[in-house]
């Protein structure tokens, strides 16, 4: 019954000093509101990243093998050196890969430049992503023809110069016009073109739709890369489980290929998304830590506010805590009915901050480029820790309020 009875007298005062309510809580009600937009925003963020980097950009259940990191971060002048330094990739590492591989998996090359596209009717599209490509490919990339069809094996390994387009790429060079049959020139050489991607959309602002891939043994491979030169070999497993040993084998058959002994260091890259995205996991480790860790400054502020307006509180029921002790009541039972209302308090801020914040994330998720998402764990994390912030704050007025002796508090004016 204390523990309602509590409750009861917090709803009571938010309810008969509303103003001096909305203050006292004001803090936490400002400070669980930003941790939820914050960590709804970093959240956002997060997903956002791994998903669209992996579905779209490495692929699923990829280990890639490249001449240097695809993600350079914080790197020193003689590591760069060192990758610059490093031999090429190469068909004949593509085919003896191929036949000392005994995991099943798919094997692709792919090599990447950027360009003008023009079509026969004149028009043209500038900083097209060029890739030239197996065939294989297409089942390692989420790449699908929403028309025409994507080029077979046999059109790469004889490098017919055939293309498939991205949706945003087609649209700009023909509009209306179905684009299957037409001719483009990628780089000067003709290409017709024989199908279109569905839409990917964009990363980072960067469309993901601007894209043209041709067979790596057409024409595109004179202004890819030299002779024989390919930028990276991409080998996809058949289930999550199995890319581990699939990038072990990998590297081991590089190794051997290169003929490097024990103690020399990889003068290739193996990558998985997984050590793909490191850079991103420890950017998002420090977001997830110091934002919140900001924010939770103004819960503390609200938690101040909260201890002042409950010594006030106490002081104006001096003679109230008095006529309760005088009737029996102890220490415990004041300090528990202090500690309650102000963990009420508090959790009204918190609860109501709270739904401020998570509509705030959808709006911004809504209006803005930010993939903002509600989390709802992240609800429960600041509502409790309002709480918690309000029944820390509450320990002071509440064991000050019990130390009150009935005759001094019964006399109190």
């Amino acid at each position: 019954m204390r523990f309602f009875e509590g409750i009861r007298l917090a709803f009571e005062q938010i309810r008969s000093q509303k103003l001096k309510s909305f203050f006292s809580l004001l803090g936490v009600i400002i400070g669980v509101m930003f941790l939820v937009l914050v960590v709804g925003i970093v959240e956002g963020m997060d997903r956002y990243i791994r998903d669209t980097l992996t579905e779209k950009v490495f692929g699923v259940n990829t280990v890639t093998i490249r001449r240097t990191p695809r993600v350079q971060v914080n790197t020193s002048r003689a590591q760069a050196r060192a990758w610059r330094r490093a031999p090429r990739l190469t068909y004949d590492d593509l085919d003896y890969i191929a036949e000392n591989l005994t995991l099943p998996a798919t094997i692709a090359v792919e090599s990447g430049t950027s360009g003008e596209l023009e079509a026969d009717n004149g028009r043209k599209v500038e900083n097209v992503q060029i890739r030239g490509a197996s065939a294989e490919i297409f089942s390692i990339r989420p790449w699908t023809p929403e028309r025409g069809r994507v080029y077979t094996r046999q059109e790469a390994s004889r490098g017919v110069p055939v293309v498939v387009l991205g949706k945003s790429t087609a649209e700009v060079l023909f509009d209306q016009v179905d684009p299957i049959g037409r001719t483009v020139r990628l780089r000067g050489f003709p290409y017709r073109v024989i199908g279109v991607l569905e839409e990917q959309g964009s990363f980072l602002g960067q469309s993901l739709d601007n894209l043209a891939i041709a067979p790596d043994r057409s024409p595109v491979k004179s202004f890819t890369n030299p002779r024989g030169i390919v930028d990276q070999i991409i080998l996809k497993a058949e289930a999550p489980d199995g890319v581990p040993a699939l990038r072990e084998q990998a590297e081991e058959i590089m190794r051997v290929r290169r003929r490097l002994r024990p103690a020399i260091e990889n003068n290739f890259q193996v990558e998985t998304t997984e050590s793909s995205l490191t850079f991103w996991d420890n950017i998002s480790r420090v977001l997830f830590v110091a934002l919140p860790g900001l924010v939770a400054i103004s819960l503390v502020v609200g938690g101040i506010v909260i201890m002042n307006i409950m010594l006030v509180s106490v002081m104006e029921r001096t003679r109230e805590i008095g006529v309760r002790k005088a009737i029996g009541a102890r220490r415990k039972d004041i300090l528990t009915q202090v500690m309650i209302e102000t963990a009420t308090l508090s959790g009204v801020g918190a609860l109501v901050g709270a739904g401020v914040g998570a509509g705030l994330t959808i709006l911004v998720g809504a209006v803005s480029p930010l993939p903002a998402v509600v989390a709802t764990k992240w609800i429960t994390a600041g509502v409790l820790l309002g709480i918690t912030v309000g029944m820390i704050s509450g320990v002071y007025p509440a064991a000050r309020a019990a130390r009150l002796h009935p005759v001094d508090a019964l006399r109190y004016e």
